[in-house]
C-alpha cells in the first residue's frame, strides 16, 4: 500500500529543491493549483496523472522514491536503468515516426474549377427562390418567404 502522507511530504520537498512555489509548481506540471492545493492539504491522494505528470517535467525525480521512498533525490547521475531490446512492433513505429510525414495539400488543385463550376450553376439555373429555412441548434426554425 501506498503511503499518501509520505509522497506528499516527498513532493514537497521536490518543491523546495526546485526553489518554487506550490503554484508555480503546479503550473509546471500543468495541474490546476487548487488540486495541488487539496493534494498537500490530504484533502485528495495523488492520481497516476499527477505522479507521471511530475515524473515528465522533472527527470531528476525517481519514479520509486516518489511513490516508495526507495533511492534518491536527485536521480543519481551514475545510475542508468537497463534498458531493454526493442521489440518489434516498438521497431515499426519508430520507423512510422521517422518516415517523412505527408503534405496535405499536394494534389489539391486550385480554385479556378470551383469557380469555373460556380459560374455555370448560376448561368444555366432558372430556378427562383421560393423560401429559406433556418434551422437553429436548439431545434427551432425561422421560415422566410421573398
Amino acid at each position: 500500500m501506498v503511503n499518501t502522507e509520505a509522497i506528499i511530504k516527498r513532493i514537497q520537498v521536490i518543491v523546495a529543491h526546485y526553489g518554487l512555489s506550490t503554484s508555480s509548481f503546479a503550473d509546471s506540471i500543468q495541474v490546476q493549483r487548487s488540486s495541488m492545493s487539496h493534494l498537500l492539504s490530504g484533502r485528495n491522494k495523488p492520481s497516476l496523472d499527477f505522479v507521471t505528470k511530475v515524473i515528465h517535467t522533472y527527470p531528476e525525480v525517481d519514479l520509486y522514491w516518489l511513490l516508495k521512498g526507495e533511492g534518491s533525490f536527485p536521480r543519481n547521475k551514475n545510475t542508468t536503468e537497463p534498458q531493454e531490446p526493442l521489440s518489434k512492433t516498438q521497431k515499426s513505429q519508430t520507423s512510422i515516426k521517422s518516415a517523412k510525414p505527408p503534405t496535405l495539400f499536394e494534389n489539391v488543385e486550385d480554385e479556378p474549377k470551383i469557380k469555373a463550376s460556380i459560374k455555370t450553376s448560376k448561368e444555366n439555373s432558372n430556378k427562383v427562390l421560393c423560401k429559406v429555412i433556418l434551422l437553429y441548434n436548439d431545434g427551432s426554425f425561422q421560415e422566410y418567404r421573398p
